[in-house]
């Protein structure tokens, strides 16, 4: 599945590529792509049609275009094969077998565009959804200075990419204070979406790896030095994924020219059961967890005598 890496450089991409874009025409291919727009299918369609694409705003793993509109957005999700992908030139009449939905665009200049959503497994989706005002009157995400951010991703916290909760600020002084106030295990605090977005199975293990912390370390026992240098490793083993264009195991994450990421290439422990550890030499082990699978160091990060399973 796409995590804040991957999902941070299709928002970029569709910043470089789409602003600016009027909709000429939407189709949908497949209504259930469009099953989280209110008035279904044919109201999707008509919402855009003449609209301009404003900012290419993100918070987690949501992606959202701001429309010229006034309080409306096009939101999206790309659940976990989506791929948004711009085509133009020689390109333009290129269709993908898993092609969603099509937008046809005129991009700022004149020139013919198509921003196709494609998803071979069907989880992703795309909505025209209302702006709401951020509780705390700043940017709703990243790539956007408008205090707004789409109805249905309120309840989803800020990433570690966000500037409101850069390493410093009071933003990440309360996030380090709402893990170490929850009774439950490290990994899980980081999963949950409502505490922290955008941290998925890959970079929680990899973060966690390089902060010598097991994934059942129980937070409410963590200092808030120990919790904050979780995060400090979450932000950058996410950062240096971002600049190697995130991690992809397959064709289906691929950025919006079509080009797969490769920071799977340097990942030390999500996937590398039976191998050796880079730090100390000792076999990396898999566990079930959440109906996943977690990857961990015995050495480097010894389970808790109380570990919160």
């Amino acid at each position: 599945m796409p995590e804040l890496p991957e999902v941070e450089t299709v928002r970029d991409g569709l910043a470089r590529h789409v602003l600016g874009a009027r909709v000429d025409r939407a189709e949908v291919r497949r209504d259930y792509s469009v099953r989280r727009h209110e008035g279904g299918p044919v109201d999707f369609a008509a919402r855009l049609p003449g609209r301009r694409l404003v900012e290419a705003a993100r918070r987690g793993k949501y992606l959202w275009l701001t429309l010229d509109e006034p309080g409306l957005a096009l939101l999206g999700h790309l659940g976990m094969s989506g791929q948004l992908l711009v085509r133009s030139g020689d390109t333009l009449a290129t269709e993908s077998s898993h092609l969603r939905v099509r937008l046809h665009l005129t991009a700022a200049d004149g020139e013919p565009l198509t921003l196709d959503f494609v998803d071979q497994r069907t989880f992703g989706h795309l909505s025209v959804a209302e702006l709401t005002s951020t509780p705390d009157g700043l940017p709703g995400g990243l790539g956007t200075d408008m205090p707004l951010v789409p109805e249905p991703v309120s309840h989803i916290a800020r990433d570690l990419l966000d500037p409101a909760v850069a390493e410093g600020t009071p933003g990440r002084a309360a996030l380090v204070d709402r893990i170490r106030a929850r009774r439950t295990g490290i990994k899980r605090a980081l999963l949950d979406q409502t505490v922290v977005s955008g941290i998925g199975n890959i970079y929680a293990d990899e973060a966690l790896w390089r902060a010598s912390t097991h994934y059942a370390r129980g937070t409410a026992g963590m200092s808030r030095a120990q919790v904050s240098a979780v995060l400090a490793a979450a932000e950058q083993v996410m950062r240096e994924a971002l600049s190697q264009g995130g991690t992809s195991f397959d064709a289906l994450y691929v950025n919006v020219n079509g080009a797969s990421g490769y920071f799977d290439r340097s990942l030390a422990a999500y996937g590398q059961a039976g191998k050796p550890c880079r730090r100390c030499g000792a076999t990396i082990r898999r566990d079930e967890f959440m109906n996943r699978s977690s990857f961990s160091c015995p050495v480097c990060q010894p389970r808790p005598r109380s570990a919160t399973r």
